[in-house]
């Protein structure tokens, strides 16, 4: 049974082998990146397996009040297709159903994007947006 818990107390040593394991390598070769991502995010929810592993999370920043920024979204592989995400997404959705805006940014995949259609979520495009991105000097 998968266990859910909102902002938790966690380390990067808790949630490096999760991006390990999906390959998020910008923040595994950045761990003091990752860890202070944690710390200044507006929301953490995350999913731990009877073994109390972490096996999932949801970050998210913003302002509290008009918008949420949907960071990050994860699922360990051998977890995945288990409706983990869809919960952790859910929860938050719930948390924050009075914010005026919902928004992430993700890979264009078939499979990303039925995901979040499924969950309620609208391509920019369909609405005649566009999103920038700007990634500074690297």
């Amino acid at each position: 049974m998968i266990h859910y818990v909102e902002n938790p107390d966690v380390t990067v040593e808790d949630v490096l082998p999760l991006y390990e394991a999906v390959g998020w390598t910008n923040y595994t070769t950045k761990p003091e990146m990752l860890k202070a991502a944690f710390e200044n995010s507006l929301h953490v929810l995350a999913a731990f397996n009877e073994e109390g592993i972490l096996v999932g999370v949801l970050r998210a920043v913003g302002d509290g009040a008009s918008i949420l920024f949907i960071q990050d979204i994860l699922v360990t592989p051998e977890y995945q297709h288990q409706g983990i995400g869809t919960e952790l997404l859910q929860q938050t959705l719930e948390k924050y159903k009075n914010m005026y805006q919902i928004q992430l940014t993700t890979d264009n995949s078939m499979k990303t994007i039925s995901f979040y259609e499924s969950n309620g979520f609208t391509s920019l495009t369909s609405l005649n947006c566009v999103s920038f991105i700007y990634t500074g000097n690297e």
